[in-house]
């Protein structure tokens, strides 16, 4: 069933609640620090996709997005026709197309990771004193390792 198992200790359960809730909040103030060129959540998620995972198909994009064939089809229009993404020919079956980056897209990616990481080391710098900022290179160190494969 589901819930949290009863041999789970209060602090190892708020623990993950608090992770869970600042990551998102985290994430969500990143994704503001940049110009994202005026594209939509969807657009930024996909285009995001695309440069993780590399060349894929838009069927695979819409599952991995989690929408529907259709709406990722609209999707792509716009970042085609923004040339930020491009189909080129599966060298393993020449009826698929796959999507890749275009230089503007990695680019484009790479400014909005660049602004946050700049914007939130300023906020780390002027919020925090250098023993906070220490503690919190421990915090990730721990988080790292309870992630870990």
């Amino acid at each position: 069933m589901g819930g949290m198992p009863a041999a789970l200790s209060e602090s190892a359960a708020h623990a993950a609640r608090d992770v869970r809730v600042l990551v998102g909040r985290l994430r969500r103030r990143l994704r503001q620090t940049y110009d994202n060129a005026d594209l939509t959540p969807s657009q930024t998620s996909a285009l995001s996709r695309i440069g993780r995972a590399g060349p894929l198909s838009a069927s695979d994009l819409a599952a991995a997005e989690r929408v529907r064939p259709q709406s990722i089809a609209a999707t792509l229009a716009v970042l085609e026709e923004r040339g930020l993404t491009e189909r080129r020919p599966d060298p393993g079956d020449g009826r698929r197309r796959l999507l890749t980056l275009t230089p503007a897209g990695a680019a484009l990616l790479d400014d909005g990771r660049r602004a946050g990481e700049e914007w939130l080391a300023r906020a780390l710098q002027e919020q925090l004193t250098e023993a906070e900022r220490r503690t919190v290179v421990e915090a990730m160190a721990l988080l790292d390792r309870v992630v870990a494969p």
